[in-house]
Formats: structure tokens, C-alpha cells, sequence
């Protein structure tokens, strides 16, 4: 992935200078904070879900952190808030029809 997201209408929320914002992060945060082995290439809201874009809300990250970061925070969220009608009802047990 180079820099962006596809799919998310997150990216039409950002403020006009993001450029210059994750610049700054990616300058600060050289290293990725969750692993600290590869270089941080990803710009990430440390709280889910937030438009906060304070310098201290945001921390440089590679991207698979980032890729599993964001997988881990959608999973948690829809466990949090499972929407209706996605599992098929129980049926009833053949014999006590």
C-alpha cells in the first residue's frame, strides 16, 4: 500500500495540511512505535475511530502494524455492536416440531 486508504470515508474527513501533519509524525516516529523494527511508513490515529490530529495522537507505524492494528480495531468494534439479522435463526429440533 503507498500512504492512503482505499475504502474508507475517513480520508475525505482530514484536514487540509495532513501532508504536512504526517510528515512531521513520520520525521518524529523514524521506527515503527508498536514494533519497533521496521521503519514507519503509515501515519495512525493512536485512538480508533477519532479525528483527533493532535501530534500527540498520532504515532508513526509500518504497515503490516498498521494493517493489524486496523483489523484488530474493526473486529472489537463490530463484536461490540454485532448487527441484527446476521446469524440465521435457530431452528427447532426435528423431534420437538
Amino acid at each position: 500500500m503507498s500512504g492512503g486508504w482505499q475504502g474508507s470515508d475517513r480520508k475525505a474527513r482530514l484536514p487540509s495540511n495532513w501532508q504536512k501533519i504526517r510528515a512531521r509524525i513520520l520525521a518524529r516516529d523514524v521506527t515503527c512505535v508498536l514494533c519497533g523494527v521496521r521503519p514507519a511508513t503509515h501515519c495512525d490515529h493512536i485512538k480508533p475511530k477519532t479525528d483527533d490530529d493532535r501530534p500527540s495522537q498520532l504515532q508513526g507505524v509500518c504497515e503490516p502494524c498498521h494493517l493489524r492494528k486496523s483489523s484488530r480495531e474493526g473486529n472489537d468494534a463490530q463484536r461490540a455492536n454485532p448487527k441484527p439479522g446476521r446469524r440465521r435463526p435457530e431452528e427447532p429440533h426435528p423431534g420437538l416440531r
